[in-house]
């Protein structure tokens, strides 16, 4: 019998970065954008834009454990943005660009912050880490022009500044989980 997949859902700035990265990951069998941990019911981009609705732009990812497990998954999101970073990932800043992941079981909370106790013991990153680690709450799929911008987009200007250098750190750091 097959495994069944499972979805956790990571914040780690804009979401067409972090789309980007994690439709290159082996494993990883659904990508979608949206918003998440807010308080308005199906917010539009540019509410959640406008920072009043409480929502981070997410990356919700449906993956098979089978393929890779939770913590390759996370491993990837704490190379590819910088969880550091308050209210913001590089010059996109406000409250929707937060570090964030967000869980669907019991075990994925407490795995992730299992695994930021750790790296914050290390001091890997030389400055506390910030990243939220919250139950999933009030997502909402983002417009379907945002659904694989950078797939459709590659030479847009924040695509090429921004979204595809994320894109090269994985592929560099993570080559073994790469679809290829």
């Amino acid at each position: 019998m097959a495994n069944a997949t499972q979805t956790i859902v990571l914040g780690g700035g804009c979401f067409w970065c972090t789309e980007a990265v994690y439709k290159e990951v082996r494993g990883i069998v659904d990508v979608e954008s949206g918003y998440s941990n807010g308080q308005v019911e199906r917010p539009s981009y540019e509410q959640v834009c406008a920072g009043t609705t409480g929502h981070a732009e997410v990356v919700k990812l449906t993956y098979d454990p089978a393929q890779i497990s939770l913590r390759q998954i996370l491993e990837i999101f704490f190379v590819v943005h910088d969880p550091t970073q308050l209210n913001r990932q590089g010059n996109d800043v406000g409250t929707q660009y937060r570090s964030g992941i967000y869980t669907t079981t019991p075990e994925q909370q407490a795995a992730a912050e299992d695994m930021i106790r750790a790296m914050s013991q290390e001091k890997l990153f030389g400055k506390p880490i910030v990243t939220e680690v919250r139950p999933l709450a009030n997502y909402w799929p983002a417009e379907e022009y945002h659904q694989d911008f950078f797939e459709r987009n590659p030479h847009q200007g924040y695509c090429l500044a921004v979204a595809a250098p994320k894109v090269a750190k994985f592929r560099k750091t993570f080559s073994e989980l790469s679809k290829g």
